[in-house]
């Protein structure tokens, strides 16, 4: 039984900076034994099958140091199943459908937000934006887009994620992604 997972890595292909083409990133992944490879934007977006279900964070390990052993830089990556994908979308507690995909974001933490962090910021304070919490997902409505969000710089710093990889993807990734994985 095979199973599909999709791999988010952080912070690549900014400004010419940390460069991981996609071509070359699929290859990593085929050298790892992994089927099915695709890429999804040049934004670090990958789908793709195992043999079985295994282990996430040993396949993000893996993951992370052969594109380290290929490309010369560590990549903080995040390693997700399909179900896990799907439950985000599914649990969104806002009106995605009715949004622009650029006004609703995803932030994916590599494990569970402390809630005493998230409950201290005042979202009050960052109104129209709101945030919501999830399962190792931060919710973030930015009706002026992430660009301008004050609150997303607030939700991703060190301090509020304390330990934690994050790395947000535009709800319209959110949707394709989850596509892929159910092999849409």
């Amino acid at each position: 039984m095979t199973q599909t997972y999709a791999l988010l890595l952080r912070g690549i292909n900014v400004s010419g900076h940390r460069k991981v083409p996609m071509p070359e990133l699929r290859s990593v992944l085929e050298g790892l034994g992994h089927q099915d490879v695709r890429t999804y934007l040049q934004s670090g977006n990958a789908v793709f099958t195992t043999d079985s279900a295994v282990d996430q964070d040993a396949l993000t390990a893996e993951i992370e140091n052969a594109i380290e052993d290929h490309f010369g830089f560590r990549v903080d990556c995040l390693v997700r199943d399909a179900d896990y994908l799907a439950s985000v979308a599914e649990d969104c507690p806002f009106p995605a459908a009715e949004l622009e995909g650029k006004q609703l974001h995803a932030f994916y933490l590599s494990g569970p937000a402390d809630p005493e962090r998230i409950a201290a910021i005042d979202q009050e304070a960052y109104a129209p934006e709101a945030f919501a919490l999830g399962d190792r997902v931060l919710y973030l409505y930015v009706p002026e887009g992430l660009g301008r969000s004050r609150l997303g710089d607030v939700l991703t710093r060190p301090a509020t994620v304390k330990g934690l990889v994050v790395t947000a993807r535009n709800w319209n990734t959110v949707v394709k992604l989850v596509e892929m994985t159910r092999g849409d």
